[in-house]
């Protein structure tokens, strides 16, 4: 694969519907596909559903992953919002 980076879920309800349509809909803008992993799962970031069957709590360590470096901008906003807390 790509390019990850790692992060950790800090808000307090995790990755639940709300924050898993932001990640889905910032996936979306990317040229290829962006990845999540928590540990050996993997799930394409572009699909609400497969960000859900993830179950990712408050603490959670996740690895974001572009493949195609023109994506980066994708990234570094998937990183950002989740540092963020998702606005919550």
């Amino acid at each position: 694969r790509g390019l990850s980076r790692r992060v950790v879920i800090k808000n307090d309800l995790g990755i639940h519907a709300r924050p898993a349509a932001m990640i889905a809909k910032l996936a979306g803008d990317a040229k290829s596909d962006v990845w999540i992993a928590k540990g050996k799962k993997w799930a394409n970031a572009s699909s609400v559903i497969d960000l859900l069957a993830l179950v990712c709590p408050k603490g959670e360590g996740l690895s974001i992953t572009i493949d195609d470096p023109s994506d980066i901008d994708v990234l570094n906003k998937l990183i950002m919002l989740v540092e963020n807390g998702f606005g919550e």
